[in-house]
């Protein structure tokens, strides 16, 4: 696919999706109650109501994965314990990354229809290029460590990405690299909810750590090489 046509149907699914929440009343009846269920707190609640809708209960979760890119107050990890609730381990880790992998890309070239002079636009010009060659120099790692972390805001560095006109094939690489390893870590500890609360914070904790720790080992590093050439 071209990228052109990359950002036509980018354009075309956020648009159309949009449209028919707003332009079709069961459509938006569906999306408002499953969002109720959502906030719930209620497993038994949760888990019966996405196993009702049979072989379609997958591709609900992975449609609200990609509506919660428009949707900031809603954690990325939610729908992710919902579809362990609702089909175990292997199924909602797969699930998971299924999810993770289309609202990824589709917020990462919409990062790209928007475009880099957009991303100037809000940061300035100066920032633009501080953030252009972080994303150059630490993008991959940056990307998977916000993966990792599931408080940080996922879909915030898709768009970022395709902004700054990263490849995406290593965008993707990137994302998967951080998503497989939560998916199987939410899965896991997906059963019990004060058990999975502290495995997040610590997954997440421990991720930024390692990858603060590895970019300042990589920025001595590289300030050592620059003095040495100097």
């Amino acid at each position: 696919m071209s990228e052109k046509a990359s950002y036509i149907l980018t354009g075309s699914i956020i648009l159309g999706l949009l449209a028919i929440y707003f332009f079709h009343p069961p459509f938006k009846e569906f999306i408002d109650h499953t969002w109720d269920i959502l906030w719930s707190e209620d497993e038994e609640r949760i888990s019966a109501y996405f196993k009702d809708f049979g072989v379609w209960g997958p591709i609900a979760i992975i449609l609200i994965m990609i509506l919660q890119i428009f949707l900031v107050v809603f954690p990325s990890w939610l729908p992710m314990i919902v579809a362990v609730l609702a089909y175990g381990f292997w199924g909602g880790a797969f699930i998971s990354i299924a999810g993770v992998f289309c609202a990824s890309s589709i917020a990462f070239y919409l990062g790209k229809w928007l475009g880099e002079d957009h991303l100037e636009k809000v940061m300035g010009k100066s920032k633009n290029k501080k953030a252009e060659r972080w994303i150059s120099e630490y993008g991959f790692w940056t990307i998977a460590i916000f993966r990792i972390s599931p408080f940080l805001s996922n879909d915030a560095i898709s768009i970022i990405a395709g902004m700054l006109s990263m490849t995406y094939r290593k965008f993707i690489l990137a994302t998967l690299t951080g998503i497989v390893p939560l998916s199987f870590a939410i899965a896991y500890f997906g059963q019990d909810t004060d058990t999975l609360k502290n495995g997040l914070y610590w997954i997440g904790g421990g991720g930024i750590l390692i990858y603060g720790i590895y970019v300042y080992i990589d920025y001595r590093k590289r300030k050592k090489l620059k003095s040495e050439n100097a």
